[in-house]
């Protein structure tokens, strides 16, 4: 008898050239979303000023927008990581919660995306990560944070609605209107520098919807600058 053996796979060149790219274009993110950190961290509810505002899940989720949610993941990780042995002073405790509050976000909404590339989907992903993100942190919040920082429960639980859950909502809203405003712009750009292809499944809407992409993203950084505003006091 004679065995059939499966011949190697050849990868073309223009295949080896995306992949390039696309290596490329993940380790920009990924660095541009740890300086990010390293350079803005603004603490926004005065209850919990160990909370920091950061706009790395912005800067991620663009990514995982172009090249998908295992992409996002990737970037999730090794910018925790790298935070944890290098600006963070959490442990790795501190670098768990960030990575699931980080993934939460990410993940859920590049799915969604992925599978039906239009602006509808990309609102519609980015309430369902925030949706994620807030829920997964509480319930962690409630079973770390006692242990971690030696205080009650209770102590912990009467933070959860009055500061907790409009932290995590509010930085989770402020990332995704900055993604909504920068990802078309971010996205023409890299195409037209032939970087990433073209989106065969892309359904867009043409100028007035992303206009309207834009103009959404703009109103809720809004609401969210008035929310945080009215929260310290200022109006």
């Amino acid at each position: 008898m004679i065995s059939k053996t499966k011949e190697p796979k050849l990868i073309s060149g223009e295949d080896r050239t995306y992949r390039t790219k696309k290596l490329a274009i993940l380790g920009l993110i990924t660095a541009m979303a740890y300086v990010a950190v390293m350079i803005f961290r603004l603490p926004i509810i005065p209850a919990v000023p160990f909370l920091d505002l950061e706009f790395k899940c912005a800067i991620i989720m663009i990514g995982a927008f172009i090249f998908g949610p295992l992409s996002g993941i990737s970037m999730t990780v090794a910018v925790c990581l790298v935070e944890m042995f290098t600006i963070s002073d959490t442990g790795i405790i501190g670098c768990i919660m960030n990575i699931i509050a980080t993934g939460c976000f990410v993940c859920p909404a590049a799915l969604i995306y992925k599978n039906r590339r239009t602006v509808a989907s990309a609102v519609a992903g980015l309430a369902v990560g925030t949706t994620a993100a807030t829920v997964a942190m509480v319930l962690w919040n409630y079973i770390v944070t006692p242990m971690y920082m030696n205080v009650p429960r209770e102590a912990v639980v009467s933070l959860l609605i009055p500061a907790f859950i409009p932290f995590n909502l509010l930085k989770a809203a402020i990332n995704g209107g900055i993604v909504l405003v920068l990802y078309k712009p971010i996205v023409s750009a890299l195409r037209k520098q032939n970087l990433i292809p073209e989106s065969k499944a892309s359904n867009s809407g043409g100028v007035p919807a992303i206009a309207g992409t834009i103009i959404t993203g703009s109103l809720v950084l809004l609401t969210c600058v008035l929310i945080v505003l009215a929260f310290n006091g200022v109006i």
